[in-house]
């Protein structure tokens, strides 16, 4: 994916309106993602890159009513799409950037990002962008409701060991922006990578 976000923005934009019907069955592979994090009630979660928010309810419902859940993304129809879902119920959503949060320091307790870090230009430091506003000890999950190898049959294209989310390759990035890496699947069926925020 480009470093050029109207490239990004085009991409999303063309596919918001339809994508969670291209994806229908993905709802409990989110619900099973969020489970994993380990949220507690009253924590304060990101959804990075939250699209049209399909993680947004298994958010809410584990960080409960005195918890805050955020949505952010950079393209107006995927936010529009979690609109007309009736998902903006379930947490804040920001036209924003991953890159640059309009948050403060350490504010989260945890960040979910489902199929963020492919379209991260700058991956150390977007990934650092994230450990700034989680609390040490916070916790991030890396996302997809498919794996490696099933994705890349998906588009039609080999797995390579270059891949940012091979597992040799994202436990170095991760301890380069601020996480360490604790937990690492994937399988046909999801792909997680969880990480703690170090001190």
């Amino acid at each position: 994916m480009s470093d050029d976000h109207t490239h990004v923005q085009e991409f999303f934009g063309a596919r918001a309106a339809d994508w969670d019907s291209r994806f229908p069955d993905d709802g409990p592979a989110y619900a099973a993602a969020v489970d994993d994090l380990g949220l507690r009630p009253g924590d304060r979660v990101l959804d990075a890159g939250c699209g049209t928010g399909r993680a947004l309810p298994p958010l809410r419902a584990a960080v409960g009513p005195s918890g805050v859940v955020l949505g952010a993304d950079l393209t107006p129809e995927m936010l529009q799409a979690a609109v007309r879902a009736g998902r903006e119920r379930d947490g804040w959503l920001l036209l924003a950037d991953v890159a640059a949060l309009p948050l403060r320091p350490q504010t989260l307790d945890a960040v979910f990002a489902a199929g963020l870090i492919a379209h991260l230009p700058n991956p150390v430091d977007n990934l650092r962008e994230l450990a700034r506003v989680v609390r040490p000890g916070g916790t991030l999950a890396l996302f997809h409701p498919i794996g490696r190898a099933a994705l890349a049959a998906r588009q039609g294209r080999q797995v390579t060991p270059d891949d940012l989310r091979a597992e040799t390759r994202l436990g170095p990035l991760l301890a380069r922006s601020g996480w360490r890496m604790t937990s690492y699947v994937d399988e046909d069926a999801r792909f997680l990578a969880l990480a703690t925020r170090e001190d």
